[in-house]
């Protein structure tokens, strides 16, 4: 097993279904999102406009190589993650598409084949920490795009004690994206977009 951080905040499930309807019902500003994270809602930028090109260059892979039937998108959506009380809003996903098709204000995490995180000054301990061993238990893949060291890291296997195997490269490398996807994923464009937010 990789070494993980724990999560060791802990809500009642009265009190993750509170704070995810606050969550969900903020008047958040215009490109700010809402998560839970940690047992409590943290507000940030949905992203920064220079991370655009590698987001989009990450869609379009990954639509390329996604599994059948799943949809790979930056639109603002809120997963959630009831067992592990936590609800994030992805950089980049790819979710079977008919997860889409209910009408509520979040979409279940389970739908998720793969995310991907961008890092920020703001945003990195949580998508090191929190995200990873969420993501961990119930995400085939997390691709976590690190900009302030110029690294990207591809996690996979999920279990119960979080993922089982991972594999990082410096930008300019290709970085092997793990099946159900199974295609190697050219990080040079990632550069351009670094030491933002």
């Amino acid at each position: 097993m990789l070494d993980q951080p724990t999560a060791t905040e802990e809500l009642s499930a009265e009190e993750y279904t509170l704070l995810l309807r606050t969550a969900e019902e903020l008047d958040t500003p215009e490109g700010f999102k809402a998560e839970l994270i940690g047992g409590k809602i943290v507000v940030s930028p949905w992203t920064h406009p220079s991370y655009m090109r590698a987001m989009r260059l990450l869609r379009q892979r990954f639509q390329e190589h996604a599994p059948q039937g799943h949809i790979a998108d930056t639109s603002p959506f809120l997963f959630t993650f009831p067992t592990a009380r936590r609800a994030y809003g992805p950089d980049v996903y790819v979710a079977e598409e008919h997860a889409f098709d209910e009408e509520v204000r979040h979409v279940d995490g389970e739908a998720l084949s793969l995310v991907a995180e961008l890092t920020s000054r703001s945003t990195r301990d949580a998508d090191w920490r929190d995200k990873l061993v969420t993501y961990g238990r119930h995400v085939p893949v997390y691709l976590l795009v690190d900009m302030q060291v110029r690294q990207a890291t591809a996690f996979w296997e999920p279990s119960e004690h979080g993922y089982r195997s991972r594999h990082t490269v410096s930008f300019g490398e290709p970085l092997y994206v793990p099946e159900p996807f199974g295609f190697e994923l050219e990080t040079t464009g990632f550069a351009r977009a670094e030491g933002a937010r």
